[in-house]
């Protein structure tokens, strides 16, 4: 169990400073207030006034992602939306959840049976069961990365995928790719269709040909990677951008491999940011969406939604970072395309 000795260990400040914040006390700053109760959260650490508000209760469901560890996707998402969902006292619970228990138990009767003022799903894909009976719920409820049509209990957070992707392709065009490919995840995953559409829209506004051949679907799994390569490579592809993070490590594993030299040979591009980007050598060039902020804005588009604002989508902007696994193509590279 987490003791406050153990979040002061942590921060480098007596317990009593810790337990100042901790009771929202007016002889520390906000921000010292705000870095205690965020480390506290992090922490596991539940304080007393939480564990005597059992009546407000939220639910965080995971699906198809991961979230358990620091450096997980979804890891910084849901310790971001508990860190700003603590504030208001809310009971927070966090459930892995499958198709087969999605099947068996509706999502409103769900939500009642365990009191559940609000739900924010994440990793859910578009064939899901609950997906279809959040056409006509009236339970507030927040999407990631999803999204339903005409109903005011429920919205879409995210990030920006559109102006992402055209960060990227600004960046490889400048340094004069123009055969640009697209690995992509999943087709049945929304976030999956719109890195294709961003993809044709900054392709085409950038006058450069969109050609099928250089489009793959797979998973938002590293190992997914070397089964579309070759033929991305064979089509021609100068710098191939990918869904997230893990394909396009994948990549960089798989030509490391197949002894193809990056970025000399080719240039691949992320989406997300995560910590292993910077690791890996070469280190990622990605777009980074800010999951601490996504988590954040998560709760408050749920906030609004439970107070009966019927908010629609709420959508963060990426940030292009630049690191070691992109350059011009060489003209040998070229030449051979």
């Amino acid at each position: 169990m987490v003791t406050i000795k153990d979040i002061a260990t942590r921060l480098g400040i007596a317990p009593s400073t810790v337990s100042k914040g901790l009771n929202d006390a007016n002889d520390i700053s906000p921000e010292l207030k705000k870095l205690v109760l965020d480390t506290a959260i992090e922490m596991g650490y539940v304080t007393k006034r939480m564990k005597k508000e059992t009546r407000k209760r939220l639910c965080v469901f995971v699906e198809n992602m991961q979230y358990e560890k620091p450096g997980d996707f979804g890891f910084d998402i849901i310790l971001g939306f508990k860190q700003a969902a603590v504030r208001d006292n809310w009971e927070i619970t966090v459930t892995p959840i499958t198709p087969l228990l999605q099947m068996h138990d509706p999502y409103d009767r769900y939500m009642v049976k365990n009191s559940f003022h609000g739900g924010f799903l994440v990793g859910f894909a578009l064939k899901d069961p609950w997906m279809t009976q959040l056409e006509t719920t009236t339970i507030p409820t927040v999407l990631f990365d999803n999204y339903i049509k005409k109903n005011p209990n429920i919205a879409y957070v995210g990030t920006d995928s559109f102006e992402g992707i055209d960060l990227a392709i600004d960046h490889l065009t400048a340094l004069g790719h123009t055969k640009i490919a697209l690995l992509n995840g999943s087709p049945d995953s929304m976030v999956t269709v719109n890195r294709y559409d961003a993809y044709a829209s900054s392709m085409q506004s950038h006058k450069l040909e969109i050609d099928e051949n250089l489009v793959a679907y797979g998973y938002y799994v590293e190992e997914s990677a070397k089964y579309h390569l070759p033929t991305l490579i064979e089509n021609g592809a100068t710098a191939i951008l990918c869904g997230n993070d893990l394909l396009a490590v994948g990549v960089l594993r798989e030509c490391e491999r197949l002894h193809i030299k990056i970025p000399q040979e080719l240039s691949v591009v992320g989406f997300d940011n995560l910590p292993i980007a910077s690791e890996i050598s070469p280190a990622l060039t990605t777009i980074n969406q800010d999951r601490i902020d996504l988590g954040r804005n998560s709760y408050a588009a749920l906030y609004w939604l439970i107070a009966k604002v019927p908010i629609s989508r709420s959508i963060l902007r990426p940030r292009l970072i630049v690191r070691e696994s992109t350059a011009s193509p060489t003209p040998a590279a070229a030449k051979n395309k």
